[in-house]
């Protein structure tokens, strides 16, 4: 069995590193005012990838964090996952000039899927990530707080045909929350698409929640408050996913 991939998440608003609960901005936590103090820490722990989330661009329309973006690029050699506030062409290529390695593409598969297909041709489908962020079955948008009314496995039916590969897939009513992952849902998908690199979003709490997540064959996990409130240690992570 292949090891899971550790993917450390900096939430990004105004230029600080915060977490929510349930995607709600009133519940927000800074946990460090330098998300490059916090991408270098992962770093030196052995950590090769991170998601980066604008989470002021995601209720917007446009990049509003790109200067981050640019800073962790310039001074680690980690792989960027970059999301919030892609929601044209030009932010597109903004993330990309700014540093990032990959993008996740979430509202804009709902408002402009035409424009996910020109980003598969130009960037290609290991660049090009698909977010489904799921509440009670359905994708939510903009920054979480919009119902799109469509059916997630609709969803990632339609994007896995026009060549999408890797979906991060985030239950909404778990995340931040340190209640565990959505072990259920992500199993369901798996058996219905064998082919997706599936990467968890949410409820990661504890160590044993990873191994479940890697005996389940998910491609990734996305890891944010567990980690910023010591649940689970880096040296941990590393040396059991990653050495």
């Amino acid at each position: 069995m292949n090891k899971i991939e550790i993917i450390p998440a900096i939430d990004i608003i105004g230029g600080q590193c915060v977490r929510l609960s349930k995607g709600d901005y009133d519940t927000k936590i800074v946990y460090d005012s330098n998300p490059l103090n916090v991408a270098q820490t992962f770093e030196k722990a052995g950590i090769k990838q991170l998601h980066l989330v604008d989470l002021e661009g995601a209720r917007s329309n446009n990049i509003c964090n790109a200067s981050v973006l640019k800073e962790i690029s310039a001074n680690t050699h980690l792989k960027l996952d970059f999301g919030g506030g892609l929601k044209s062409k030009a932010a597109i290529d903004l993330a990309f000039e700014s540093g990032a390695s990959q993008i996740t593409l979430g509202s804009l598969a709902i408002s402009d899927p035409k424009l996910v297909e020109l980003c598969l041709d130009e960037y290609g489908a290991d660049r090009t990530i698909l977010g489904a962020d799921v509440k009670n079955g359905w994708i939510a948008t903009s920054g979480w707080e919009k119902d799109s009314g469509i059916e997630l496995f609709n969803f990632l039916e339609t994007h896995l045909k026009k060549g999408i590969r890797r979906v991060i897939c985030t239950d909404i009513s778990k995340d931040g929350m340190l209640q565990g992952p959505a072990i259920e849902l992500y199993q369901s998908i798996l058996k219905q698409f064998p082919e997706i690199q599936l990467i968890a979003s949410g409820g990661v709490s504890c160590l044993e929640d990873v191994r479940a997540l890697n005996e389940i064959s998910c491609t990734g996990v996305i890891i944010g408050k567990a980690i910023y409130e010591n649940r689970i240690k880096l040296e941990d992570l590393v040396n059991e996913f990653i050495r």
